[in-house]
């Protein structure tokens, strides 16, 4: 195979911080370690197919003007057979006004913001289990600080190409 032929990945993305991370990342190992050694915890902000102008979007993110993003998520919810995600309960609003800045449009798909725990396409993991899974508690709230832009290339672990950080706005 040579190199033309390894097709890469780019997307935006919010990186849970290694602080907050750590038991969510305790939980990922178990439930889905080949998830887990691919990407840190995070929220998909913008996906591939919507990153057509990437230079465009480059300059409004060097331009940021919303404060750190936060989200609070529920109890882990099980999707697709074996997949594992936390779901955003609150917080969404913010994170579809942040999606309508980056992509410059009023009229993009509506993303629900979430934590991939384990994802179906992976293989079932013995740890995939609800005990495991209950290790995270309902209603934990996270702030992005950052927005990466990473790419992946084939099944290679994800890597950060760029960060955007959000201002510290004054009150």
């Amino acid at each position: 195979m040579t190199n033309a032929t390894i097709e890469k990945r780019l997307q935006l993305s919010l990186y849970v911080t290694p602080g907050a991370a750590t038991r969510i990342e305790a939980v990922r190992k178990l439930v889905d370690p080949v998830q887990s050694h691919l990407i840190p915890a995070h929220v998909t902000l913008c996906r591939q197919d919507e990153l057509d102008d990437l230079d465009s979007i480059r300059i409004r993110l060097r331009n940021l003007c919303f404060p750190p993003l936060t989200l609070r998520f529920g109890a882990p919810v099980r999707f697709l057979g074996h997949g594992l995600l936390l779901e955003c309960v609150d917080g969404s609003a913010q994170f579809q006004s942040l999606r309508r800045y980056v992509l410059a449009s009023r009229t993009i798909r509506e993303q629900m913001p979430h934590i991939t725990l384990a994802h179906p396409r992976n293989p079932l993991s013995p740890g995939n289990t609800a005990s495991n899974s209950r290790q995270i508690d309902s209603g934990v709230e996270l702030t992005f600080p950052s927005i990466y832009l990473i790419e992946q290339e084939g099944r290679d672990p994800w890597r950060i190409l760029e960060r955007y950080d959000f201002p510290v706005l004054k009150k």
